[in-house]
């Protein structure tokens, strides 16, 4: 029998602990792969919040009870084959890792009761899930000086030096995917790109990039806004169809693009669908979505599909399988695992300059010039503030023949618009 989201996460991630309130938190041991012989063991390393003389300890707090949590619940699975990993090798810098991990379900207000709970205790945030969230904790993140990796890809959040965007954000996917359609003959100068877009730092920067592509190429843009509680997308879909849009762009949630893909197809519309990473979750291949789905809803993202030929990608694979035999395959695990492998590079870098504080630890990450996670994601700089980390995505199609749900079209690439384009904090 198919194990339901929440109790897939929690055989992810070990035992888990619900709070009265909706909350959760888990504890795992494991970690990154351990540093050259060169490396200092650890033993005179300063330390700081979540470092003991034994164990590293990071944070998560993420979506596994809101709309976003098969994304999630498979990302966390990257997490664990990272750690049990990276533990087998020794740890880093003398210790090992351990997660805990929280539930938040897509709540700004949970995740701000969460926060003062699991910030002690950690040396940073592997994961931080949802645009919204981040917003609503970008304060606290920055008064604790604590280096979050974030599950978002807003640029909007730039601005703050202490939440890091692993990977292409939201405004650049949508200028590369759409500039896909345009090479692709989809899209011609003049035509008009109906967007729908989640009220809040995600959708709006994935308007940022739609409106800017179609500026660049003499087209407008026509915007239908909705919450991230919205279902029935029909009447947006009927009013782009009164406006004779070519394109439909998407930047939702996976429930609210298969209400979009469905309406796309009864309404007559029929138009080519390109939408940002989190807008395709591989559950909706076994809804009544499919069928408006498959084959027609392409994806724009940094993050490696799972059933990519690259070897890290096929290497992630078969351990999914192997390990987790019920659960969804989906991109997340590869990024899962890539968001791993990054601490690990800063816990090194910390390492090796003697210094596990969180000053150390933000030190080590800014002064990281070219990531390469065995492109799971797009090689990333994290050494200019305010400037996306990457411009490169991948390009991928809905099928449901394929492990994931995403065939991938197209190997990382940057297009002209995404190299001119001008993230709102890039100086």
């Amino acid at each position: 029998m198919r194990r339901t989201p929440k109790a897939l996460a929690a055989a992810v991630a070990g035992a888990v602990v619900l709070a009265a309130c909706g909350g959760g938190s888990t504890d795992t041991g494991s970690a990154a792969a351990p540093p050259p012989s060169a490396t200092p063991t650890g033993a005179d390393v300063k330390t700081g919040p979540g470092i003991t003389a034994d164990t590293i300890t990071l944070g998560v707090l993420t979506d596994l009870s809101g709309p976003f949590k098969e994304l999630s619940t498979a990302m966390q699975a990257g997490h664990k084959i990272w750690m049990d990993e990276i533990n087998a090798k020794g740890g880093v810098c003398g210790r090992k890792i351990a997660i805990q991990t929280m539930d938040h379900g897509y709540k700004a207000d949970q995740a701000k009761i969460e926060f003062p709970d699991i910030e002690p205790k950690v040396a940073g945030f592997l994961e931080l899930l949802g645009s919204p969230v981040i917003a609503a904790l970008k304060a606290d993140i920055n008064d604790k000086q604590v280096t979050t990796m974030a599950y978002s890809w807003s640029s909007q959040l730039l601005d703050q030096p202490y939440v890091t965007i692993v990977g292409t954000t939201y405004d650049l996917e949508m200028i590369d995917g759409l500039d896909y359609l345009l090479d692709n003959g989809k899209l011609k100068k003049g035509d008009k790109i109906g967007h729908i877009y989640v009220d809040g730092e995600y959708g709006g920067n994935g308007l940022l990039g739609s409106k800017y592509f179609a500026a660049q190429h003499g087209m407008t843009v026509v915007e239908g806004k909705v919450t991230a509680t919205d279902t029935d997308l029909r009447s947006i879909v009927t009013n782009f169809k009164g406006e004779g849009i070519k394109a439909l762009a998407l930047t939702t949630t996976p429930t609210q693009a298969a209400s979009a893909a469905s309406n796309n197809a009864a309404l007559g519309l029929n138009v080519p669908m390109i939408g940002n990473n989190p807008v395709f979750a591989t559950a909706l291949l076994d809804g009544p979505a499919a069928a408006a789905l498959d084959g027609k809803l392409t994806v724009a993202q940094s993050a490696v599909p799972f059933s990519s030929t690259i070897p890290k990608a096929q290497e992630l694979a078969a351990t999914y399988a192997k390990q987790y035999p019920d659960g969804k395959p989906n991109y997340t695990v590869g990024f899962g695992y890539a968001l791993g492998e990054i601490w690990a590079q800063v816990l090194e870098k910390a390492c090796a300059a003697k210094d596990l504080t969180r000053a150390g630890l933000h030190a080590a990450l800014t002064g990281l010039t070219k990531v390469n996670t065995d492109n799971l994601v797009a090689d990333l700089d994290f050494s200019k503030p305010g400037r996306p980390a990457s411009r490169q995505v991948y390009i991928a199609v809905v099928d449901k023949t394929t492990p994931g749900g995403l065939k991938q079209l197209q190997d990382l690439k940057e297009y002209s618009d995404a190299v001119t384009y001008k993230a709102p904090y890039q100086s």
